[in-house]
């Protein structure tokens, strides 16, 4: 009933997040010249469940009584609320890229923001410990530390995470009997702002391949007279397919620009074609010579051998045009003068005064 099943690991992600925050709390003991008399990392786990699991790993036998080594640091995540503060349109969406090697471009719906509340524990025996716990974590937190997490893996969605200190709780049982082992207990809670993505959809569907403009002039906006229409849609600069159309025949430098080749029958003018990394524009066609416009789209001047292959590079190649590859624009330009203009919905020229009502 709810869809189509999908599990990216977000809030698994944001935990292991969280807690690699204090993985690295230290505290030292000196002696009185000043010097370190001990240095320990403080252990750190999620808990309590996980305490309990790890406790009948190593102690079996639960009713012999085993003192918790202190100084220690424990998380958990306490709740789990939606932000309406960071709210857009459900119906929103956004292009993503894969990262499987197949650069194909997905329809992804924006995420849902939810915060998730952590609760930090720092137990200590002394006070002191506690002290410099606190004072290498409170510094950090302005109030909030943002922490990049790979929320989505298969499209490289990564998002920068604000976790933010809300609250700082204390409790000491130093009033206890004698018979009791002092704690001294500081909770610090936590949010941290991420967002929850649903499935993401297997269609390509939705991309902007090509673009038409309608040029309207004067001011009668009830019947419009349309002079002019232009079209672009993306073409490719480099050759993708190794078509081998046909072949060099002599030399060329830098500065040529009419050479002979093996066969024109696979040629035409106003087409493209790449020679090794140089890309061409065909202007003229006399014999086996052809006349070319050399370096088009940036490409560099180049000298070519006597027996180079010659690609074509034409609308096979623009259907084959990777993700991230430079690309150029094929423009049109059509005259008109009828009143019509392009409806995106049907497909077809439709009179502007149908539209305008």
């Amino acid at each position: 009933m709810l869809g189509t099943y999908h599990y990216h690991e977000i809030i698994r992600k944001t935990i292991i997040a969280f807690g690699t925050l204090f993985n690295t709390v230290e505290i030292r003991h000196k002696k009185q010249d000043g010097s370190n008399y001990s240095s320990m990392k403080v252990p750190i786990a999620y808990g309590p469940a996980e305490k309990f699991l790890a406790r009948l790993e190593q102690k079996p036998d639960l009713r012999k009584r085993v003192a918790i080594t202190l100084p220690r640091l424990a998380f958990e995540l306490i709740s789990i609320r939606y932000d309406n503060s960071r709210k857009v349109s459900a119906m929103q969406t956004f292009k993503a890229f894969t990262k499987d090697g197949s650069k194909l471009a997905k329809k992804v719906f924006m995420p849902v923001p939810y915060n998730l509340g952590f609760r930090l524990s720092i137990m200590t025996q002394y006070n002191e410990d506690s002290m410099q716990i606190i004072e290498q974590i409170l510094p950090i937190f302005q109030p909030s530390f943002n922490v990049t997490v790979d929320l989505v893996e298969s499209i490289g969605e990564k998002r920068d995470i604000p976790m933010v200190l809300d609250n700082i709780s204390f409790d000491d049982n130093y009033e206890s009997g004698f018979e009791e082992k002092r704690v001294i207990i500081h909770s610090l809670d936590f949010t941290a702002k991420t967002y929850l993505f649903g499935p993401i959809a297997d269609s390509s569907e939705g991309l902007i391949k090509k673009v038409i403009v309608d040029y309207q002039t004067g001011t009668n906006i009830k019947n419009p007279s349309r002079e002019l229409r232009y079209t672009a849609e993306p073409r490719a600069i480099k050759d993708y397919n190794n078509d081998a159309t046909t072949s060099l025949s002599e030399d060329i430098n830098e500065e040529v620009t009419q050479f002979e080749v093996s066969n024109v029958s696979g040629l035409s003018v106003d087409s493209y074609i790449a020679i090794e990394q140089e890309l061409m524009f065909i202007k003229k066609i006399t014999g086996n010579k052809i006349l070319v416009r050399r370096g088009e789209d940036g490409t560099s001047l180049q000298s070519h051998n006597n027996g180079t292959t010659i690609n074509l590079v034409d609308s096979n190649d623009d259907a084959l045009i990777e993700v991230g590859d430079d690309f150029g624009f094929s423009e049109e330009r059509f005259f008109f003068n009828d009143g019509k203009t392009f409806s995106p919905s049907k497909g077809i020229d439709v009179w502007m005064k149908n539209l305008i009502k």
